[in-house]
């Protein structure tokens, strides 16, 4: 599949997550949806990203920040959300659910307001 389609199938679940984000009552403020290059040199520079690869760069990734009551939701809160993200499609990957990958030794780390697609 081309980019251009995978950032269209990654638009079209983002619309879905958000819309199921808002049924549950939560509410949802935008991250980093798109990220430039250079933005991403200067993360991996100063240790906020471990990877040049990032989907961000690809407009295949945004961090969203879920609320309720003015309070950001935490990892455990999120998963259920994430889980969703996830059944979505097999390309999509929530950053709560990188644990695994950390305990496991590899070097990714819990990012719990990233949600991606793998393209």
């Amino acid at each position: 599949m081309s980019l251009g389609l995978e950032q269209e199938a990654f638009a079209e679940d983002l619309v879905t997550l958000i819309q199921h984000i808002r049924s549950l009552g939560y509410k949802i403020r935008l991250g980093e949806v798109w990220r430039p290059l250079e933005m991403q040199e200067i993360y991996v520079k100063t240790g906020r990203s471990k990877t040049m690869n990032s989907e961000h760069i690809k407009k295949c990734a945004a961090d969203l920040v879920i609320l309720t009551d003015g309070k950001i939701l935490n990892r455990a809160e999120t998963k259920p959300i994430g889980d969703f993200w996830e059944s979505l499609s097999p390309k999509n990957r929530w950053g709560g659910n990188w644990r695994g990958l950390v305990d496991s030794g590899k070097s990714r780390f819990v990012d719990v307001p990233h949600f991606e697609r793998k393209t």
